[in-house]
């Protein structure tokens, strides 16, 4: 059996495509804007603002709040009927070095192991200028946010960066996650906050960094007293009469309390349509308001802080290797690139455009499962349609995805587990032992059989190859080691772990039928790629000169990341930052 090599920071030839707008296609796009300029301008008038937000994520609203405090007028345009974007349906993590969150709790960062970190992460393909930018200001950034909103953060203890190992790299991790925050501080716009993507069960408060260990309930002592935690939390804050938030929920409320305390105005159900130009310039956008096209005239900018595009099909099959589908992102249904196109008919350069921020997911009915803990917990392996292993099942979840694609016939994969397994972890949402939905052996999401013979059969791969795999697995499994994949090796590994398994928390044999298979393919968070950008969230055309008084952040904007993926939180924590830079650049004072 052959080993796949990777190299944190690198991908494939196809992931690694810049897919650029060419010269001659950008001088049309930018004149064909100055033409919509000119049409624009007999549209109806919506207002005047200094600067004027696309978007209601994380991004669109810390860069909203930014430009308040600077003594700007703003308005954020929001497409949905609902605030937060994908950040509302999140878990929240927020990676963002040498922040005075992580410094009390006595995480032993610095700026150079940071700048190390990110460097070796992402490599050189990511301007050294952007990664300077994030890193210097992003501590300020959540300094900001804490000082003008109701907002505190949490370290999520334990959570290693994704590759710890490299310079830089903290096995302890840097992520940070909201504090709890009740709902009460809202209102009635509390009706208007976009849903989790899951339900934290009822009658419990649960931190992201809680799930770690309530999987493990049924197994472990600690596991048992965090879920004893979550439920006393939860009896206290009914007690209280509170609402309790955490996670993406308590993100997008406390930013959204921050921007009512500024008299910010967020119009729901008002999507961009166009950008505005005037004399080779930004002034505004067109919006769609009360079901009429209107302008929005913008003195400072235009912020397009208004997601990827991973609900659009036809972006997807443009940029994105095959097979894709926007069934299987849990982004938020509004995200179909309309910002990114804005900018691209103004001539924007586009980077990133085939990557995501991938993880493996399970298309059950409704929505797909972003499978995190269930692919790490020992007792389980993924094989490729040939019936065999190819990757370290506990890698950073981005990584996987890139294995799926570059391996070959591995889209879909197969996760197998056995009984023991089942009757150890959390699932999902079904506690262990229970019966999966009815819904899930319909759709062919999760299968159960009493051999594995008879479950390559339902899954159709080939019995004698799925054997092999299962038997070397288990072999391994006992000796605590994974010679063929290295799962186990970093300390990344062992964070979705059980830690009374021993001597690899990550590895243990598959012995007690029934068998489970549960069908594996490429899920995503959001699409990874959009607008170039500089290091002052400037939008930049092909040639490197900057489109005035356009600046993107978030999703809409090409990752600092590159197509790596630090740590948890290397979504948000960027997309915040960068808000954060293009408010303060609009103002004149970054």
């Amino acid at each position: 059996m052959t080993t796949p090599t990777h190299t944190p920071g690198t991908a494939t030839a196809p992931s690694r495509r810049r897919l650029l707008a060419g010269a001659a296609g950008a001088g049309l796009a930018v004149a064909a804007g100055v033409q919509q300029g000119a049409r624009a301008a007999g549209l109806p008038p919506l207002g005047t603002y200094d600067v004027v937000v696309i978007g209601s994520g994380a991004a669109g609203m810390t860069a909203a709040l930014t430009a308040a405090r600077q003594g700007l007028s703003c308005v954020v345009v929001e497409k949905a009927p609902t605030f937060g974007g994908s950040a509302a349906r999140s878990g929240a993590g927020i990676w963002i070095p040498n922040n005075s969150v992580i410094l009390a709790a006595g995480v032993p960062d610095t700026p150079a192991k940071a700048a190390s970190y990110l460097a070796a992460v992402v490599g050189p393909e990511v301007p050294a200028e952007r990664q300077r930018a994030f890193l210097t200001h992003g501590p300020a950034t959540l300094s900001f946010v804490m000082a003008n909103s109701p907002l505190r953060f949490r370290w999520m203890e334990g959570y290693s960066d994704y590759y710890p190992e490299l310079p830089g790299g903290l096995p302890g991790g840097r992520s940070i996650e909201p504090d709890q925050l009740d709902g009460n501080l809202l209102g009635d716009e509390l009706a208007h906050l976009n849903p989790p993507y899951m339900d934290v069960p009822a009658g419990m408060v649960v931190f992201s960094a809680d799930y770690k260990w309530v999987a493990l309930a049924a197994v472990n002592a600690r596991g048992a007293a965090v879920a004893a935690q979550c439920l006393a939390r939860g009896t206290k804050a009914a007690t209280l009469g509170q609402k309790p938030l955490t996670m993406g929920q308590a993100l997008a409320a406390g930013l959204r309390a921050g921007l009512r305390s500024t008299g910010v105005p967020v119009w729901l159900n008002t999507p961009l349509t166009d950008l505005h130009v005037e004399n080779g310039r930004v002034t505004g956008a067109v919006v769609t308001r009360d079901g009429a096209p209107g302008l929005l005239r913008a003195r400072r900018g235009v912020i397009v802080g208004s997601g990827g595009f991973e609900h659009n099909a036809p972006m997807r099959q443009r940029f994105q290797r095959q097979p894709i589908g926007t069934e299987w992102t849990v982004g938020a249904k509004e995200n179909t690139g309309d910002g990114i196109l804005a900018g691209e008919r103004l001539g924007a350069a586009l980077d990133l455009m085939d990557d995501a921020w991938w993880g493996p997911a399970i298309p059950v009915p409704g929505q797909p499962y972003f499978c995190l803990a269930e692919r790490t917990l020992p007792g389980g392996l993924l094989v490729n349609g040939a019936g065999r292993r190819f990757v370290n099942e506990a890698a950073p979840y981005s990584d996987v995805v890139h294995t799926m694609y570059d391996a070959g016939e591995a889209i879909p994969s197969w996760l197998i587990t056995d009984q023991n397994y089942r009757n150890r972890y959390l699932f999902k949402d079904v506690l262990p032992t229970l019966p999966f939905p009815d819904t899930w052996y319909d759709s062919g999401a999760a299968h159960k059989e009493w051999t594995l013979d008879a479950l390559a059969a339902k899954i159709g791969v080939p019995a004698a190859a799925l054997r092999t795999s299962v038997n070397r697995f288990n072999a391994q499994a006992l000796q605590g080691e994974d010679p063929d994949f290295h799962r186990g090796d970093s300390a990344y590994d062992h964070y979705y772990t059980d830690p009374s398994v021993r001597p690899n928390s990550c590895l243990s044999p598959l012995w007690l039928p029934p068998y489970h298979a549960f069908r594996i393919v490429p899920g995503d968070l959001g699409t990874k790629g959009g607008l170039r950008t500089d290091a002052r969230a400037r939008v930049l055309r092909e040639d490197g000169s900057v489109i005035p008084g356009l600046y993107a952040a978030g999703n809409a904007s090409a990752a600092v990341m590159g197509h790596s993926y630090a740590g948890a939180g290397s979504t948000i924590g960027p997309a915040m930052t960068f808000g954060y830079i293009a408010a303060k650049d609009a103002a004149g004072v970054l």
